[in-house]
C-alpha cells in the first residue's frame, strides 16, 4: 500500500472472522441477527454478511436505509426515533422496501397523520437505563398513550420494543455488562409479559456490542442488533469484550514532525479523522490511539505509555518513551488504533483492505 495522507485501513479476514462469530450465537439462541450497518456504511461490507444468510439489518437514517435499499436490501429499522420532516422520503422507500420505523412520542404519529403511504412495522423506543432516548420500561402508561395513536394509524403495525443498553458502554467489567443486559432483558420481558395477550406476536429487539458478543442469556429476545462488532475497537478492548486481534482496523498517518523536548510526534491525522472519542490511559488522560511500531520484521503493540495523547483539526500529538521516539522518524507512517470505530470510520468515508482494495462508503 502507498499511504501519503490519513488512511483508514480493514483488515477483511477480522472483519469476516467477527461477523461468523455473532452469526453463530444468533443461530445458537435462534435469534434475528439484524446488525446494524452504521458502523460501516458500505455496500460492499454489507454484502459480506450475505454469506451468513443475513437478511435483516438496521440502519441510523432513512438516507442510510434509502442507500442500503438500492443494494437489494428488503428488510431494514431504522433504529433512530423518526425524523418527521423525512415522511416523503421515508414514503418513496416504504413503496418497494419493507421499512420498520422506531417512535417514543404520540406526537410523532401525530406529525405524519394521514401522510404514510405505504405499510410500516412500528417499534416503540423504551429505555432500560441509557436514558437517551425512548420511554422508561416502567412507564406503562406513555406506552399506552403511544400504543393508543399507533392503533388509529391504519398502515402502522405496532411490532413490539426495542432497546439500546448504552449505558453497557459506562462500565468497567465484563460482570458489570453482564448485569446491565441481564436487567434490560428483565425489564424487556416485563413488558412482553404484561402486552403478550393484546400484541401475539410482539417482539424484543436488543442492540448493543458489548451485551451481545459476551452474554449467552437472551431469554424472550426476538432480534439482536450489535454494530460496532465487525470492526471493535479500544472502547471493546478497554471493555474486555475483544482481544486487540479482533479489532479490524487501523489508521495509517504520516509523521510530519517531531519535538524531541517533549517526546512528542506530530502525524497528519486529527479529530477530523479520528473523532475526538477517547478511553482514560493508565496515567488518567485521554487516550485517542494505540500506537503499533513496524520495525520492517514484525509489527509491535506499543505499551500504553506510548499514545495518541492529543488532537487538533489534522494534527496529532503522539508521546513516546525515550527509546521509542528515538525509532521514529519524520516520512514513517504510524499504525494507530482508534478508541471508536464507528466514528472513526465515519470520519474518514473510506477504506483501504490489508490487501490494498478501496472500498468506498455511502
Amino acid at each position: 500500500m502507498n499511504i501519503v495522507r490519513p488512511t483508514l485501513v480493514l483488515n477483511k479476514t477480522a472483519c469476516l472472522q467477527n461477523i461468523e462469530l455473532m452469526a453463530e450465537k444468533a443461530k445458537r439462541h435462534k435469534l434475528r441477527f439484524r446488525p446494524h450497518f452504521k458502523t460501516h456504511q458500505s455496500i460492499e461490507i454489507g454484502r459480506w454478511f450475505r454469506n451468513y444468510d443475513v437478511e435483516h439489518i438496521t440502519v441510523s437514517s432513512v438516507q442510510m436505509a434509502t442507500y442500503f435499499a438500492s443494494d437489494g436490501w428488503q428488510d431494514i429499522t431504522i433504529a433512530f426515533p423518526f425524523n418527521t420532516h423525512e415522511i416523503n422520503d421515508l414514503n418513496k422507500i416504504s413503496a418497494n422496501t419493507k421499512i420498520n420505523i422506531v417512535v417514543d412520542n404520540p406526537k410523532t404519529i401525530e406529525l405524519i397523520h394521514n401522510k404514510i403511504q405505504h405499510p410500516l412495522d412500528v417499534y416503540i423506543k423504551v429505555s432500560t437505563g441509557y436514558n437517551r432516548v425512548g420511554i422508561a420500561s416502567s412507564s406503562y402508561s406513555q406506552i399506552e398513550k403511544l400504543l393508543g395513536a399507533i392503533s388509529e394509524e391504519p398502515k402502522l403495525n405496532f411490532k413490539g420494543f426495542i432497546s439500546h443498553a448504552g449505558h453497557a458502554y459506562e462500565t468497567t467489567s465484563r460482570n458489570e455488562i453482564q448485569n446491565v443486559h441481564f436487567d434490560a432483558v428483565l425489564k424487556l420481558n416485563r413488558l412482553k409479559n404484561y402486552f403478550i395477550r393484546r400484541y401475539p406476536n410482539l417482539e424484543l429487539s436488543v442492540g448493543d456490542t458489548p451485551s451481545c458478543s459476551i452474554s449467552e442469556y437472551f431469554k424472550g429476545i426476538d432480534e439482536i442488533r450489535p454494530g460496532n462488532f465487525i470492526f471493535n475497537d479500544l472502547v471493546q478492548n478497554n471493555l474486555g469484550v475483544c482481544n486487540i486481534d479482533d479489532i479490524a482496523v487501523r489508521m495509517h498517518c504520516p509523521v510530519i514532525s517531531k519535538q524531541q523536548d517533549r517526546n512528542e510526534v506530530i502525524i497528519y491525522g486529527g479529530a477530523v479523522h479520528f473523532s475526538k472519542d477517547h478511553i482514560q490511559n493508565i496515567d488518567g488522560k485521554a487516550l485517542y490511539g494505540r500506537i503499533i511500531l513496524n520495525t520492517g520484521d514484525e509489527k509491535k503493540l506499543l505499551n500504553p505509555k506510548n499514545y495518541l495523547i492529543r488532537l487538533s483539526q489534522e494534527h496529532g500529538i503522539i508521546r513516546l518513551t525515550n527509546k521509542i521516539f528515538n525509532k521514529v522518524e519524520i516520512g514513517d507512517i504510524i499504525e494507530i488504533i482508534p478508541a471508536h470505530s464507528c466514528l472513526t470510520a465515519s470520519c474518514m468515508r473510506g477504506y483501504i483492505t490489508h490487501k490494498g482494495e478501496h472500498i468506498e462508503m455511502m
